[in-house]
């Protein structure tokens, strides 16, 4: 099977459904079939032709391909948003949304950021539904990143969508934004694509150096689009043929064409705008992702390079983590625990809401006191945690929704198994996405009965446990590199909950009050099923 995608990209259609449709079903009966369409700039314009487009959603005529469009890019644009979400307008015409990544069925993964830069910081007030924020552009950084075990070997993305161009992209760039540059540069898209200049700019390649996110120096090619149909003909439809870049040898990735430029970043002081990433490590808490074993791994490194002046080869043993309750994010007797988030506290487990959730039900299942893994558990401590499973399968069935629960045993020292439901419509794809996503890792998956006890879980060693809707398991205990978001990439697959920005964890942060509101809605909603009352 061909893996290659064959993409229109058209500038600024600024309202003309009529010509714009007709035009791309003319092109893709000409020189298609192609894949996909997505549209950079403005799509609704100022004068939007809107009794065109609802006979589109009226069904009375339909769209040739599947067309995605960016979010506004002013106020006025910005009503024509107003009551849309991410997803379908009409059949084979949908909006993105504000910022993210989108991957298409062959693989291809495209980044993209709607609307303009905001002016000042974004703490001054609300941000306007055209604006966007530099947390915006770093959010989608750390989405591109986070399936990556091993930053190293990071390929960079398909195709970067922004609505503005980026600042330096040449000398006299009109309305440049430096955190678009700070994003081109920092996720090294091998197209990116932009419109709204009202011009056609497409320079030569330029490659980026190496970083600590990849050791090799990536290629891109800017492309910045005219207003669609505009009357000085200016180039506004792009035709591109795409192999995914996880798909591609690393020697296409890396060799150089005659005509390439340095990056236009490279000497620009950018790091300002990655601030945002600065984390409080102090205030992690029922996070679903533990990342305390990665700063050990560090320690780890620099111990053994510091042997001392006895070089005793006993000082170079590994020695075993040991933890302080007072100090686990997750023991229940910590002093510093964020007691808003507990819903449910029995004999041997409790129930928190996550933090950095994917949605408002997204649960923890987690030990009261400190053990590391579901297969060290007594059978006291295993009955009780298929009295939650059951529990929360329930409350989800009366959801009519089917619960996936999966644990995690690597790189994080207390047990915690995830709980969330997926709607009953889509929950029977979820062995197929944990397949495919498995495959694209490189990841071996085994199947075997739902365990009866503890025993028959993988023992004295590392593993990723999934229950699946059948009451079977899928696991692996092949954990070298293993991806510490792959059971958030499983859940928020496209074909799933269909949020992939929110792999990252740390881009579902809510503030206290936010947190508070949504526990104590989940606490009252499942007082029903809750039998430690």
């Amino acid at each position: 099977m061909d893996s290659k995608q064959k993409i229109l990209i058209v500038g600024d259609v600024n309202g003309k459904f009529s010509a714009f449709f007709a035009r791309i079903e003319n092109v893709n009966k000409k020189t298609g079939p192609f894949d996909l369409v997505l549209c950079v700039g403005s799509f609704f314009g100022p004068c939007p032709e809107l009794t065109v487009l609802e006979e589109f959603k009226a069904g009375r005529k339909s769209v040739a391909i599947p067309v995605y469009i960016l979010g506004p890019v002013d106020e006025a644009s910005a009503k024509n948003f107003s009551t849309l979400t991410e997803g379908d307008i009409c059949q084979n015409l949908s909006y993105l949304g504000k910022r993210g990544i989108f991957s298409t069925s062959s693989g291809l993964k495209i980044a993209y950021v709607s609307g303009l830069e905001v002016e000042g910081s974004s703490a001054s007030g609300k941000v306007p539904d055209w604006k966007f924020t530099k947390e915006d552009a770093v959010a989608v950084r750390d989405s591109c990143f986070a399936s990556k075990s091993n930053m190293g070997d990071y390929r960079g993305v398909d195709l970067l969508l922004t609505s503005q161009w980026p600042a330096h992209v040449k000398e006299d760039v009109r309305n440049g934004s430096k955190a678009v540059a700070w994003l081109a540069d920092a996720v090294k898209p091998r197209y990116h694509v932009c419109g709204l200049n009202g011009e056609y700019y497409e320079p030569p390649p330029y490659r980026s150096k190496t970083d600590k996110n990849t050791q090799m120096e990536l290629a891109t090619r800017f492309i910045g689009l005219g207003e669609f149909a505009n009357p000085e003909k200016k180039k506004n439809i792009y035709a591109l043929n795409v192999t995914p870049v996880e798909k591609m040898r690393i020697i296409e990735l890396i060799q150089k064409t005659t005509d390439e430029t340095p990056s236009p970043y490279t000497e620009l002081n950018l790091s300002e705008d990655g601030n945002a990433t600065k984390e409080d490590r102090g205030n992690q808490y029922f996070y679903d992702m533990n990342n305390s074993y990665d700063d050990n791994r560090g320690q780890k490194r620099r111990s053994q390079g510091n042997r001392g002046i006895s070089g005793n080869q006993n000082d170079q043993k590994r020695q075993r983590p040991t933890f302080d309750q007072e100090k686990c994010w997750f023991c229940l007797s910590s002093g510093s625990i964020e007691k808003h988030l507990i819903i449910a506290v029995g004999e041997h487990f409790y129930l928190a809401l996550a933090k950095g959730p994917v949605n408002e039900t997204h649960i923890l299942i987690l030990s009261i006191t400190h053990i590391q893994n579901a297969s060290l558990l007594s059978p006291e401590q295993w009955a009780e945690l298929n009295k939650f499973k059951l529990a929360l399968t329930q409350f989800f069935k009366d959801r009519e929704e089917t619960i996936f629960l999966y644990e995690r045993n690597y790189k994080t020292g207390h047990l915690q198994i995830n709980a969330i439901g997926v709607d009953n419509n889509v929950a029977w794809k979820i062995k197929h996405v944990l397949e495919d996503k498995s495959e694209e890792h490189g990841i071996k998956l085994e199947t075997m009965p739902k365990p009866a006890s503890p025993s028959e879980l993988p023992q004295k060693t590392p593993y990723f446990v999934a229950e699946l809707p059948d009451e079977t398991i899928m696991f692996t205990k092949q954990m070298k590199n293993f991806p510490l978001h792959f059971g958030r990439e499983i859940i928020c697959a496209d074909n799933l909950l269909n949020c992939e920005e929110k792999i990252d964890w740390r881009q579902c942060n809510l503030d206290r009050d936010e947190e508070d509101t949504m526990a104590k809605r989940f606490r009252e909603s499942y007082k029903p099923y809750d039998f430690t009352l």
